[in-house]
């Protein structure tokens, strides 16, 4: 069982490596990065690679480790006693299994994706560590002990918001994805735009890592807001000589709307663009 990628998805000779040494260890898989650099979606293509179940856990800000185990709603046994229903004598009717447990009882060898796990409390992590390692826990209220059937395959996803513990850290396997550079992002955009124009992508290329490369940027574009950018340009029949920000006309890309997502950043450039004017006078 080894993950080499997909058609979808560009792996890199070192996250394959991770995958596949997670895979062999038995141990969970963090993955870190930027936003937008595809963390969340390598656990879709780990599941499609492996033809194997997804099961998604998308943490909050609110989120409690007790919910991907599971929960019990005494408020709906309270109002069914209260109304004499008879499903109340089995307390197991009010017990709603979490994704942990899911994929604990899963037939099929599942991919489960715990998705931003540093959005929760800092004890989050550490709540979940005994159950990860051992892969069984207790249902107090029907004094059941879930087994995992099989070890699943475990993502974890984080995107560095906090510091995670160290008996955490210790358990995992971990791999942080690069930003890719613009050799790998030419195959990420071939993926999603197969009969894109090479100039069209040279020149979005240059444009898009311009921009990142701008100081005091607060928030960088991402992979994801340059294929959306791409596939505006593509739709506005945008020139690829348009987007040369050599060209102080053209310092402010173009449909920016699609990278750049706040008024600080945009004020960023447009006083730049206003200061290269100057400079031309």
């Amino acid at each position: 069982m080894k993950f080499s990628g997909t058609n979808n998805y560009i792996a890199t000779e070192d996250l394959m490596v991770a995958v596949n040494g997670a895979i062999a260890l038995e141990r969970p898989l963090l993955v870190k990065g930027e936003p937008g650099t595809g963390k969340t979606v390598l656990a879709h293509e780990i599941a499609q690679a492996l033809n194997r179940p997804l099961i998604e856990w998308h943490v909050k800000s609110t989120t409690k480790a007790q919910q991907g185990l599971y929960e019990y709603d005494a408020v709906s046994r309270l109002r069914d006693s209260q109304l004499g229903d008879k499903k109340v004598h089995d307390i197991s009717n009010y017990i709603k299994k979490g994704k942990i447990w899911e994929a604990f009882s899963s037939k099929d060898l599942p991919i489960l994706l715990i998705d931003e796990i540093d959005k929760a409390d800092i004890e989050f992590p550490n709540d979940l560590l005994l159950e990860l390692d051992r892969m069984e826990f207790h249902v107090y209220e029907t004094n059941q002990i879930i087994k995992a059937t099989q070890r699943p395959i475990v993502i974890i996803t984080s995107n560095n918001e906090k510091e995670l513990p160290d008996a955490f850290l210790r358990r995992c396997f971990f791999h942080y994805i690069s930003f890719p550079d613009s050799e790998v992002m030419k195959d990420i955009i071939d993926v999603h735009y197969p009969d894109i124009q090479r100039n069209l992508v040279r020149e979005a290329l240059n444009a898009f890592y311009d921009i990142r490369d701008v100081p005091g940027l607060k928030k960088k574009p991402t992979t994801s807001e340059l294929l959306d950018w791409i596939k505006l340009l593509m739709a506005e029949d945008i020139p690829p000589e348009v987007l040369r920000m050599k060209d102080s006309k053209n310092i402010i890309p173009p449909l920016y709307g699609a990278l750049l997502k706040n008024e600080q950043d945009v004020h960023l450039f447009e006083k730049l663009a206003f200061l290269n004017r100057q400079e031309e006078r």
